[in-house]
């Protein structure tokens, strides 16, 4: 059974929800469509950087304790985040989806299957199924009489489905202007600025083509000293170009009554300064630099790109996906889906390795506590400390001098 086969079968078909009520007054329905900016090839190169470091990622399903302890749970989401969301998909396939969807719509809306399994006191838990990226072209948000926030899809083979909003995972971009979407306040990708940008650099690419394109093929211009008819000016161009194709010597003869006159043509084109200014502009857009999308950036930048651009995404993402996949029970006793980056936070390790030495030295951080600054998963039994027998408690070497001195005093006795 496919996706849309489960939307039909979930989807709310009660005639009485209404739109629901924004502040700002705009009604609630907005379009997925916007303009092409993919079509550029610096955009394409930011995106695909983002896509490319996201599908490094490592989602867990943590547990935590009251004693600050993690354990990683051995559940249905863990099982569908490890080896694959959906059958179409792996791991590393949808983070690079929705990482695109985000980027180019500034909403993704991802849609989690299940089926449940009945517990005790006629309770049921939800075991997931799979992990489903949405690509509506529209969506309305709804409210029914009790208030319950509904979320109406429409894709492009004309079919809609009305779901539940709790159980969508939702994960924007920019929301600020719009109460329910990412985006501007229509909830859609404002992209007016970016193609601005986009249309400048596409006119600095077609400027240099052009002035490279002229600059060998306008060579010179013959002066013919005498008043000719159409055909005589035919005839004297065409015996030209037939002389300056023979002149295998670069020397061309010329008779008296014509003249050839050089052009000597430079053409101006951009220089390097302006290019990279327009090209940074449109990478802002994306948090994203030309060192990174070259591959020679040095750890300091890549440090910078990390806290910048990717981590607020994967705190992001981690939270998105807790709020719609647990409930509120199972939220308070610790549950929670971090996205583990061990594949990206490499840089300053000198630094790191330096800190959790002194720290770990002196029991203040847990086995696991250790792994999570390098970006690890934990592990069971990770939770205890170590210390090295160099340091000991002051309190505790304060007496033990103490001791030492009073052994000293009677021995001198």
């Amino acid at each position: 059974m496919g996706i849309l086969d489960f939307l039909r079968g979930q989807s709310e078909k009660s005639v009485l929800k209404r739109y629901a009520q924004m502040m700002n007054g705009y009604s609630p329905v907005f379009s997925q469509f916007g303009d092409d900016i993919y079509a550029s090839d610096i955009v394409q190169n930011a995106i695909r950087a983002l896509m490319t470091e996201m599908s490094k990622l490592d989602p867990k399903h943590i547990r935590n304790g009251d004693d600050n302890s993690q354990s990683i749970v051995n559940s249905s989401i863990n099982r569908l985040l490890k080896y694959g969301p959906n059958p179409l998909m792996t791991t590393s396939d949808f983070l690079e989806k929705i990482t695109y969807l985000r980027e180019m719509k500034k909403n993704v809306f991802i849609y989690p299957t299940y089926r449940e399994i009945p517990i005790k006191g006629g309770f049921v838990r939800r075991e997931y199924t799979g992990l489903y990226p949405l690509n509506p072209i529209q969506v309305d948000f709804l409210e029914d009489a009790a208030g319950i926030l509904f979320i109406k899809f429409y894709f492009n083979n004309g079919e809609d489905y009305t779901l539940k909003y709790s159980d969508i995972i939702h994960w924007r971009k920019d929301f600020g202007a719009n109460e329910f979407m990412g985006g501007d306040e229509t909830g859609k990708a404002n992209n007016n600025a970016l193609l601005k940008l986009l249309k400048t650099n596409d006119v600095v690419i077609q400027s240099l083509e052009k002035g490279i394109k002229a600059g060998l093929t306008i060579r010179g211009i013959l002066k013919i000293q005498t008043m000719l008819a159409d055909g005589k000016q035919k005839e004297e161009r065409e015996k030209f170009e037939k002389k300056l194709n023979e002149a295998s010597s670069g020397i061309l003869e010329i008779d008296l009554k014509n003249d050839f006159i050089p052009l000597n043509l430079n053409p101006k084109i951009i220089d390097k300064d302006t290019m990279e200014f327009i090209d940074k502009k449109i990478l802002n857009n994306y948090g994203v630099s030309i060192a990174i999308i070259n591959g020679d950036f040095t750890e300091e930048q890549y440090q910078s790109f990390y806290e910048k651009t990717l981590e607020p995404m994967i705190k992001s993402l981690g939270r998105a996906f807790s709020k719609t996949l647990f409930t509120d029970r199972e939220l308070d006793v610790g549950n929670e889906i971090i996205f583990y980056a061990q594949g990206l936070v490499f840089t300053n390790m000198a630094n790191k390795i330096a800190a959790v030495d002194v720290l770990s030295s002196r029991g203040t951080l847990t086995d696991n506590q250790i792994l999570s600054i390098f970006g690890y998963p934990p592990f069971p039994g990770g939770d205890i400390r170590h210390m090295s027998l160099n340091f000991i408690n002051r309190e505790i070497a304060d007496q033990y001098q103490m001791s030492s001195k009073v052994k000293e005093v009677k021995k001198n006795e």
